[in-house]
């Protein structure tokens, strides 16, 4: 199997003053905590975002993984929501020593490019900051990262920026190359 070189650039906030607001996008878009932890939907949010920027990881879970992931403490799923239909979303995941991460975070394909990403984007950043206020016994954030690849997509790097993250990290790894898979067997003509 042939293999590519991947970048990997993690990157950071130290404070809630960090984070830098976007401007909200034009419509009626909201940004709604989805409370019921639901393997299905956090499924369907994860393949219809990352079919296409080869997120692979959790395609194999089973029902029982993702149930047993999005009950711990702390995981928190923020849906971006455009006139009723999920456009996005941003996964949280406490860590040690009140460090949070920024798990997954994108755009269904169709919502990309109107604004959407950069609102969600600060929206869930800050929603990271204060996740102790909804967690009791979570350790307040004193630390928020995350992560992207040169696989994602090309305005990510530049989004991140703009809402306040520092570069800490860079990595390059040759990986196997694969074929975006799709949020369901079939959705990409070829």
């Amino acid at each position: 199997m042939p293999r590519i070189p991947v970048t990997t650039w993690s990157l950071e906030q130290a404070s809630p003053t960090d984070v830098l607001p976007a401007t909200a996008p034009e419509g009626d878009v909201r940004i709604v905590r989805s409370e019921v932890p639901s393997p299905a939907f956090s499924r369907f949010l994860y393949s219809s975002v990352g079919g296409d920027i080869l997120w692979i990881d959790r395609l194999g879970w089973t029902y029982d993984q993702w149930e047993k992931h999005l009950a711990r403490p702390g995981v928190e799923t923020w849906v971006a929501y455009d006139q009723g239909t999920p456009a996005g979303y941003v996964e949280l995941e406490p860590q040690d020593d009140g460090v949070v991460e920024i798990v997954y975070f994108g755009l269904i394909p169709a919502f990309r490019g109107r604004r959407i990403g950069g609102h969600l984007l600060a929206y869930g950043a800050a929603r990271a900051w204060d996740l102790a206020d909804r967690w009791p016994g979570l350790a307040r954030t004193k630390r928020l990262w995350l992560h992207t690849c040169s696989l994602d997509g090309e305005h990510a790097m530049d989004n991140y920026l703009r809402r306040g993250f520092k570069l800490f990290d860079t990595k390059v790894e040759e990986e196997a190359e694969v074929a975006a898979p799709g949020p369901w067997p079939g959705a990409y003509p070829g």
